[in-house]
């Protein structure tokens, strides 16, 4: 079955001032769009690979067939990637972590200034295109920037709340100061997505 490009559960104005309807407009229909199709023409090349879930390809990568690795790391990292980012951010977010996410933030890094202090340092430190993922490595919640699409799955990790920082994700607002767009970005938090993706 191919892979589908997954509704937004809000409209792309819905996350203004903090994030333009153009820029999600162009980020979900476009970039997301696009990793959708590339990835499905990369498996279209090896049916055997079909039944396979996204996670499941990306977990295994060196089972991939070398001529479409390199595709499927990219366009499923990406697909994965955005699929997870658009649940764990919507209208009437940020503010302080409830729940899983409370206690899971609490245990790793003693209160939420410090994490996310430390989730912004590690998508400012993180040099061009790429992502910082708060993930569950053995139980725990670590802290880590990935280079492009790449994410803590590929680890043995569980991807638990992420931010995107390829420029496409805030150059249209925010030009070159990300740390602006992050700033912005932390008042998005979908607390709730998140102890969904705690709850597994």
């Amino acid at each position: 079955m191919p892979f589908e490009l997954p509704a937004l559960a809000y409209d792309f104005s819905a996350l203004e001032p903090h994030i333009d309807a153009r820029t999600m407009q162009v980020h979900h229909d476009g970039h997301h769009a696009t990793y959708v199709a590339n990835l499905n023409a990369a498996i279209d090349k090896h049916p055997e690979l079909a039944s396979r879930s996204v996670e499941q390809l990306l977990a295994d990568l060196a089972s991939v067939p070398d001529d479409i690795r390199t595709a499927v790391r990219n366009n499923g990292g990406g697909h994965f990637n955005h699929s997870i980012f658009w649940t764990v951010i919507g209208p009437q977010g940020g503010g302080e972590p409830s729940g899983a996410a409370a206690t899971a933030i609490t245990d790793a890094f003693s209160d939420y200034a410090t994490f996310k202090a430390q989730l912004k340092a590690a998508a400012l430190a993180q040099f061009g295109s790429g992502w910082a993922w708060a993930y569950l490595a053995q139980g725990k919640l670590t802290i880590k920037g990935f280079a492009n699409q790449d994410n803590p799955i590929s680890e043995g990790g569980v991807p638990v709340l992420g931010v995107d920082v390829w420029e496409h994700a805030y150059y249209l607002k925010y030009q070159n100061k990300r740390a602006d767009y992050l700033d912005a970005w932390f008042n998005t938090i979908n607390w709730n997505g998140v102890n969904q993706r705690l709850a597994g």
